[in-house]
């Protein structure tokens, strides 16, 4: 059984590939230089079982990409009877958590990594996490969702942009998902840019709380990312990670690189962010004390008067102004010329 491509079905149309029954999306054979041809079952089903292609695939000089959805069962079941894989190495492929991991196994590199999923908008897009076993001339990756990331290097080969070793093939998947990270940055950057301005043009109808709410989404977002970026980028600087010569410099020594130059584009917006949020907490606090202020003050020059109103109010005896008929108006200059007063106090003690 072949592998056509002329019809995607609709929900794999970002990866490029037409779904079987066993959950096999694409497997193809890639030789540098050439276009990619389609593998065929029986070579698929002999590379798996015997480590080695059959004729003609093992007179060529190339690589075989198989990817699955491991939704279906018969592709987990296949993928776990694959017997040039150790047990650790079939465990990953099939395993349906999203946990970051990169190992090795005598000749086999194995792992799993972050990618974006196939949701359409930018802000609520997920990361979701793709699994790879890697071999000289084998790239076998498994996913549970659409992984856009994989569709981009897909038509690429298509393309005829083939590499020398599918160690490459990882590395520019991870790139793709660095150059997505960026441009979420970029989008969070832009946002910062625009709390910035009104920051910096603030006066009394700035909505200081929805300001505060757009740094609280950019810093939420920029955690969720963070917390996705840096385990890889400690899986990379692991010391302690030791990969076969064949792969060093195309996946650990590449890929370290992009993963940790997006990791410090993330932690330079983390900065900026949590700097616009101590502003804007300077300000909040200063709209506030200032809001107080004038309440103090309103409280401080109407004290003599509540004290003046106070006195007149008690049912004592020989209350002056109580005889003739401008006694109120005699009374609230007298309140008056208190409070004018207290203002002068206030002036000259520099309270105001």
């Amino acid at each position: 059984m072949a592998l056509t491509t002329s019809s995607p079905m609709p929900d794999l149309v970002s990866e490029g590939g037409t779904l079987l029954r066993d959950g096999l999306i694409w497997a193809i054979y890639c030789r540098p230089g050439q276009d990619p041809i389609e593998l065929e079952r029986d070579a698929v089903m002999h590379r798996l079982a015997t480590g080695t292609f059959p004729a003609p695939y093992a007179e060529m000089e190339g690589w075989a990409w198989l990817h699955f959805d491991i939704v279906h069962t018969l592709s987990r079941a296949q993928i776990e009877s694959i017997p040039c894989f150790q047990e650790e190495v079939r465990q990953v492929l099939t395993n349906l958590e999203r946990s970051i991991r990169l190992d090795s196994e005598e000749e086999t590199v194995f792992g799993a990594l972050p990618a974006f999923d196939d949701t359409t908008t930018d802000d609520d897009r997920n990361v979701s996490t793709w699994r790879f076993a890697l071999q000289p001339d084998l790239l076998v990756t498994t996913r549970r969702h659409p992984i856009p990331a994989l569709g981009v290097v897909f038509h690429e080969l298509q393309r005829g942009l083939i590499p020398r070793s599918p160690a490459k093939l990882v590395d520019r998947a991870l790139l793709e998902f660095a150059d997505t990270l960026r441009r979420d940055f970029a989008r969070l950057d832009d946002q910062l840019d625009r709390a910035e301005d009104v920051l910096l043009m603030l006066d009394r109808d700035t909505d200081l709380g929805r300001m505060s709410g757009l740094l609280g989404l950019v810093r939420r977002r920029s955690t969720e990312l963070r917390r996705v970026l840096a385990p890889v980028d400690r899986i990379f600087r692991d010391e302690e990670l030791e990969l076969p010569e064949w792969a060093e410099d195309d996946l650990r020594d590449r890929s370290q690189r992009q993963v940790h130059a997006a990791l410090d584009d993330l932690l330079a917006l983390q900065d900026r962010a949590r700097s616009l949020q101590d502003e804007l907490t300077s300000n909040q606090a200063e709209e506030t004390n200032r809001r107080l202020y004038i309440v103090s003050v309103g409280t401080t020059l109407m004290l003599p008067a509540t004290f003046v109103t106070g006195f007149f109010g008690m049912n004592t005896g020989g209350m002056f102004l109580t005889d003739g008929s401008w006694g109120t108006v005699e009374a609230g200059g007298l309140c008056f010329i208190i409070m004018l007063g207290t203002w002068f106090v206030l002036k000259l003690t520099k309270l105001l």
